[in-house]
């Protein structure tokens, strides 16, 4: 149920409800799913795993995560509308609008089902949206940047990291970047109130369907202070060839008060754990590809913003150089986000379903007391 919003600067520091899906910045773990730690899980499991611990109450075991693992597989292939769909969409266009416009089609062609009679088939939607977004987003852009239709059941690739870098490389992942994506999947999975799971939970509180709600939770993403601060850290650092250049150009940067995206957190205070994780895996990819600079220039950066700012990374930082030595392009970077946030997304729809009432804050009125009519021709 969902308690009063108290007014606020971007309602920081507010609470605007009750969730049993995860905890952020608590004293007792930094980032918990389902009370799990976030480093176990990423350390642990597969996102298959997790997307069953979120969307189903409880991790799965092995009977229950094989099926699952199969029924996610079988729920790949996109239909020929929707796939004629993305074909008209142009190269130029911003592949979070893509996978916005993908989640709204979808909707319209494979609508869900009333909730209210048979609670399970949101699941299955969740479900088709959680095998589906990955190759929607991948087919666009193969199609419209290679013109080539990729395969999007891959029946040989049984998770779901695997099988979005096989679509966009045209070839299996090393065992390593399999990792890497697993890893990146279950960092960005779920993150309590955020503004796009928020705007989810808003849309759910008036009954609408699944899919409007999670096309609005894209559309909150889509915005560059909330998602896109990885994209942006790519674009700023991939200039750099070497870390003093990135320390010059960082001050400068600090000295003309500019934005510099991908460091802080509007909860945490002292570090994003989900960065410790992926650093790591950033430092492995590294040497795995005989890097000679992007990771030492991503690690001056680190130092530079916590020396001069006190500003830690948050966890887009460093997943802008792992995903470039996976050879992820930058303008699909986001949209691994929302391939992994829908568990989260859909999770919290849910929740908010079990015990809905309708999102509806007040707000502090700051216009004029009253204003008289003015005829129009003797208005100003």
């Amino acid at each position: 149920m969902m308690t009063k919003v108290l007014s606020g600067a971007g309602l920081r520091g507010q609470s605007a409800g009750q969730t049993a899906l995860c905890t952020v910045g608590k004293a007792a773990a930094d980032l918990t799913y389902r009370g799990y730690d976030i480093d176990v899980l990423a350390d642990k499991a597969s996102f298959e795993e997790v997307a069953y611990l979120l969307l189903y109450g409880a991790l799965p075991n092995r009977h229950q995560l094989h099926d699952y693992e199969q029924k996610l597989m079988s729920l790949r292939p996109l239909p020929d509308e929707l796939k004629a769909v993305l074909e008209l969409i142009p190269k130029t266009a911003h592949p979070m609008d893509v996978m916005r416009t993908g989640c709204s089609f979808l909707g319209n062609i494979e609508p869900e089902l009333p909730f209210d009679k048979q609670p399970s088939l949101a699941l299955h939607a969740a479900d088709r949206l959680v095998a589906t977004l990955p190759a929607m987003v991948v087919y666009w852009y193969r199609f419209s940047h290679d013109g080539v239709r990729v395969n999007t059941h891959n029946a040989q690739v049984p998770s779901l990291a695997g099988h979005f870098l096989t679509m966009l490389h045209d070839e299996a992942p090393s065992e390593l970047h399999t990792q890497v994506m697993n890893a990146s999947l279950i960092l960005y999975a779920e993150h309590e109130f955020n503004a796009s799971t928020f705007t989810a939970r808003v849309c759910a509180s008036t009954l609408s369907d699944l899919h409007s709600c999670i096309t609005g939770g894209i559309g909150s993403l889509r915005g560059p202070l909330h998602g896109g601060a990885n994209e942006a850290a790519m674009d700023m650092i991939e200039p750099w060839q070497s870390a003093d250049e990135a320390e010059t150009e960082l001050m400068k940067k600090l000295a003309n008060k500019e934005t510099v995206m991908g460091f802080g957190h509007a909860i945490y205070s002292e570090r994003d754990p989900r960065n410790d994780v992926i650093k790591k895996w950033s430092k492995k990819l590294s040497d795995a590809v005989g890097d000679e600079y992007l990771y030492a220039v991503s690690e001056r950066c680190e130092e530079v913003m916590w020396r001069e700012k006190k500003l830690f990374c948050n966890a887009d930082f460093f997943h802008a150089s792992a995903y470039r030595f996976m050879g992820i392009p930058t303008k699909l970077f986001t949209p691994i986000f929302v391939c992994s946030r829908v568990t989260g997304w859909a999770a919290h729809v849910m929740e908010q379903r079990s015990n809905n009432r309708i999102i509806r804050p007040s707000a502090d009125y700051i216009g004029p007391d009253h204003t008289n009519w003015v005829d129009i021709d003797q208005r100003p």
